[in-house]
């Protein structure tokens, strides 16, 4: 069994066909059909992931996932056909690992599960790995293929910020803001500068970190 993971979630049919496509690749799969019931599910059992819907009757994901932040470190991933900027900083904000917008792709929800729970796991080793490269976060190192990487200071912060958040897009200011400081004075050009850097020193960024033209950027797991 790769995981165990609770889908709370009111769309009976939707759960049915995530629980079929997540069972499929060895998880063990519990589902509760409102709030209320999640919350009941979540103090009876222990899970390595829980996929948290937002809008659902009895009780709605934003208090769902206040429960679970306060009680442990259980990562989730929020649902919702609502898609505006404001909610998905909202559900970051409040502890989320990953937002998905409805109709969501089974293949792609199969495929952040996998990453984030690999990620999750690492990250209480004190190490993230992606493929060749291994970043630790305590020791401030990044090898890849078993080849330290000398980076700037900023550089593996960036690096390590855009490793803990694969598939979300981020603008400049947003990458200022998290990584330089909110108080950051300066030309936003200088992500571009560090993302530009990234990519020359290790082969995986030039692969992985993408530009989302007109936006900013992203690190994107999966390469077609």
């Amino acid at each position: 069994m790769k995981g165990k993971i609770l889908i709370v979630e009111d769309e009976k049919k939707l759960t049915e066909v995530m629980r079929l496509y997540l069972e499929k690749e060895g998880y063990e799969v519990k589902i509760a059909l409102d709030g209320r019931k999640g919350e009941e599910a979540i103090n009876e059992g222990e899970y390595d992931l829980i996929i948290l819907d937002i809008m659902m009757p009895e009780k709605d994901g934003w208090s769902v996932l206040r429960k679970i932040k306060n009680e442990g470190e259980t990562p989730v991933i929020l649902t919702s056909a609502r898609g505006e900027e404001e909610d998905r900083i909202f559900g970051l904000e409040l502890g989320a690992v990953d937002y998905m917008v409805k109709p969501i792709s089974m293949e792609e929800l199969v495929l952040r599960v996998s990453l984030r729970i690999k990620k999750c796991t690492g990250e209480l080793s004190g190490n993230i790995a992606f493929e060749d490269i291994i970043i630790s976060d305590s020791k401030r190192t990044v090898s890849e293929n078993g080849v330290e990487i000398n980076l700037t200071p900023k550089e593996f912060d960036l690096l390590l910020f855009l490793c803990k958040s694969p598939e979300q897009v981020f603008n400049r200011e947003q990458l200022l803001n998290k990584v330089w400081a909110y108080d950051f004075v300066g030309d936003t050009r200088t992500i571009d500068t560090h993302i530009k850097n990234l990519r020359e020193k290790i082969k995986y960024c030039e692969k992985h970190i993408k530009t989302v033209w007109g936006v900013g950027y992203k690190l994107q797991m999966k390469i077609d």
